[in-house]
């Protein structure tokens, strides 16, 4: 499979859109014309030539070898194919994405997969706030897809989040699942604190919680047989990625009650 591969040259100073780096808008031009396209307008303008060495043929595979937090929209609106990134990148990765996949071997900033509605991400390390959050104008965060962060996961994770899988072998932090609509947060290590502030539906998956809102009942231990699916079809997606299997019995919390509350925070634990 053809890989083009952009390697750091020098270290930005500015943060840089990387937007346009994607296997399907690439795939027509030569490298010429790809060190020529933007990563930053106005008075510090820089093309990918001015800050990447650009090597390899255009195809279904990109490869960046490049660790800094300015590296902003990795992967934002991957339709198709890879991209792989050796190191931690900024913010907005994968907002819009649409399919593929996008590998980070290091942390991710916030807004991770806002506005996406396919894919797989995979994040090696750790990521930032807001991830599959909406921004602010947007009316909904992430759509669709499936993210996985082997690390922590920052605070409001999932805000208005209508559809799609987060999985994290960490922890997520406070107010997980603010204001959603829909969708699955799945951590093995537990949720900070108060998850779920305003949550309309959707569900939450932990072995324990730091503090629950007051505004969740407690309906007992249960025996849901969607849970049994649900694991089985996350194992087929992730294979190896996927967490371990749920239980056959879980405590259902019933909430938020402050609004509809008609989502749930499962305590596996």
């Amino acid at each position: 499979m053809s890989t083009l591969s952009f390697t750091l040259r020098t270290a930005p100073t500015h943060a840089l859109d990387l937007s346009s780096l994607i296997p399907g808008r690439l795939a027509e031009l030569s490298t010429a014309e790809i060190e020529k396209l933007p990563l930053v307008t106005g008075a510090h303008a820089l093309n990918v030539g001015d800050v990447f060495t650009v090597s390899g043929t255009p195809g279904a595979a990109l490869a960046i070898s490049a660790d800094s937090t300015l590296l902003d929209y990795v992967g934002a609106g991957l339709d198709q194919g890879t991209i792989t990134v050796e190191g931690s990148v900024g913010n907005h990765a994968a907002r819009g994405m649409k399919g593929g996949t996008l590998e980070i071997r290091g942390n991710a900033g916030a807004y991770l997969a806002s506005s996406a509605t396919g894919g797989l991400v995979h994040v090696k390390g750790s990521a930032g706030d807001y991830l599959g959050g909406a921004r602010p104008g947007d009316k909904f965060g992430l759509l669709g897809g499936t993210v996985v962060v082997e690390g922590d996961i920052g605070e409001r994770a999932g805000e208005r989040m209508r559809r799609g899988i987060v999985v994290t072998r960490g922890k997520f932090g406070a107010a997980a699942g603010s204001r959603m609509v829909g969708g699955t947060l799945w951590t093995e290590a537990g949720f900070g604190p108060r998850p779920g502030p305003l949550l309309r539906r959707g569900t939450l998956i932990a072995p324990k919680v730091d503090e629950l809102l007051p505004t969740f009942a407690d309906c007992g231990r249960h025996d849901l047989v969607i849970l049994n699916i649900l694991s089985r079809y996350i194992a087929k997606t992730l294979g190896p990625l996927a967490p371990k299997p749920l239980p056959p019995l879980v405590r259902k919390l019933a909430g938020d009650r402050a609004t509809i509350g008609k989502g749930e925070i499962l305590l596996t634990a």
